[in-house]
């Protein structure tokens, strides 16, 4: 008991009832939308860098105009909206998974784009020289320099990715939070909880922030 509050109704039971679902599913959406954003993200990074008016245009307004909406709102507009063009619902979950793929994808697009534009152009100069196509040069010689540059910016990312999940609580998906926002209700214990989800929120994404610093490290040391 600490000034009122008690956290000795904690049982692992509370743990794999709750918890653990909630827990599978910020993971599977973070990973999810992670690959999924990092894939869009490099086409629309690649659109952008193309020189061509009627592809760097479409791309960077879906660029800009994502980033400027919070994500909050794409969640709501997306799980309200879809419905009534479609004529079914998605579902909470659904809707959160292709939500969050598109919204990261403009964030992810513009690391990629800063990624490209680090490799030096002498390179480039260089695969054409050799007969390379457009497509060969970014597949061979540009996006893995770039991919390994931007290692550390893009697992950055992806942790504000898995902290953002906690937002789908708007369209009542089962997150993490979720888990530990039930949890409470059923034990009357909601401000233990949510202290308790604050705890495990920051254990799991400072350890994969430190994990990220030692990574950025050894990347360091091989340039």
């Amino acid at each position: 008991m600490i000034q009122g509050l008690d956290f000795s109704f904690f049982s692992w039971d509370i743990v794999s009832n709750f918890i653990l679902k909630g827990l599978a599913f910020s993971v599977q959406l973070t990973l999810i939308a992670m690959v999924g954003g990092i894939a869009i993200g490099t086409l629309l990074a690649l659109m952008r860098l193309s020189g061509r008016p009627w592809l760097v245009g479409p791309a960077a307004f879906y660029v800009n105009t994502l980033r400027s909406i919070p994500l909050v709102m794409v969640i709501l507009w997306f799980f309200l909206l879809i419905p009534l063009l479609i004529g079914r619902s998605m579902g909470a979950e659904l809707s959160a998974i292709v939500t969050f793929t598109i919204f990261e994808a403009a964030y992810y697009s513009e690391i990629m784009r800063a990624g490209i534009q680090s490799v030096p152009r002498g390179q480039l100069h260089a695969a054409y020289a050799v007969g390379m196509t457009y497509r060969q040069c970014m597949q061979l010689v540009v996006l893995p320099q770039a991919l390994r540059n931007m290692l550390p910016v893009l697992l950055t990312q992806t942790i504000i990715l898995f902290q953002d999940t906690s937002l789908v609580y708007a369209i009542g998906a089962y997150d993490l939070l979720k888990g530990f926002e039930v949890a409470g209700k059923n034990y009357n214990r909601p401000v233990e909880t949510y202290l308790a989800a604050a705890v495990v929120y920051f254990v799991i994404c400072f350890s994969l922030s430190m994990l990220v610093r030692r990574l950025q490290r050894k990347i360091a040391i091989i340039r």
